[in-house]
């Protein structure tokens, strides 16, 4: 299971990697692999102030559909352009290619209460 150290990850399998004020915000290696092959990702919420854990969006894989949460409170900057015509990217590259959004770091300490990659590994007993 690909965990890169550098980056926070949520209870709820989203992870983070801040550049400045930046978030960019994607779904770890293991929700991709627990949902499956990722059809279409549906982000309504750009331009929108969203309060950590809110609902910023839904990726749909064959089988189901699943919300997406933020991890940090912040305003929507922007969708991965390339997850439109593309969305696998998550499936292949979910750290990379495959990140989902960019979120204004409103409140830089809610960092602090996300989890190492080290807990999160611990969380989903790998």
């Amino acid at each position: 299971m690909n965990l890169p150290e550098n980056l926070k990850y949520s209870k709820d399998h989203e992870w983070v990697r801040v550049e400045g004020d930046i978030a960019y915000v994607g779904i770890t290696d293991f929700a991709q692999s627990e949902l499956g092959d990722i059809v279409y990702v549906d982000i309504d919420t750009v331009d929108k102030q969203v309060s950590q854990e809110d609902v910023f969006g839904t990726v749909e894989a064959v089988k189901t559909v699943s919300d997406l949460f933020s991890p940090v409170s912040g305003t929507v900057l922007e969708v991965n352009p390339k997850l439109d015509g593309s969305p696998e990217l998550i499936n292949n590259d979910p750290y990379g290619e495959g990140w989902i959004v960019k979120i204004s770091v409103e409140d830089a300490g809610q960092l602090d209460g996300l989890l190492t990659a080290d807990a999160y590994r611990e969380l989903i007993g790998q």
